[in-house]
């Protein structure tokens, strides 16, 4: 798979994970396995990314005498989403297109 296209998905993942409720980078992990399967790393990094482009937040908080990082997304992620759902419409067009020649005429 292009690495690009690859990024630009999991970026979209990891907005998704946190689209309705805040969460911390563990139990993201744990919300996208049954979908796909994403490194600490992997994931740290993304939400570095995401959160230099403004499209998520990032509080502290105790928990368990430990400081846990709380993500949360904002206006910019959530219309990230909604640009990747419309650009994904666009590709299964595309999808279409090129597999119909592999439907037996």
């Amino acid at each position: 798979m292009d690495i690009q296209l690859k990024r630009g998905l999991l970026d979209v993942c990891v907005l998704a994970a946190i689209k309705d409720r805040d969460s911390y980078g563990y139990q993201m992990i744990k919300d996208m396995k049954p979908y796909i399967e994403m490194s600490e790393s992997t994931l740290y990094t993304i939400l570095k990314r995401l959160e230099s482009a403004n499209m998520l937040t990032v509080r502290t908080v105790e928990h368990n005498g430990r400081l846990r990082k709380y993500y949360h997304i904002t206006k910019e992620g959530l219309a990230r989403i909604d640009e990747f759902k419309n650009e994904w419409r666009e590709v299964m067009l595309i999808y279409q297109f090129v597999s119909k020649e592999d439907k037996p005429q």
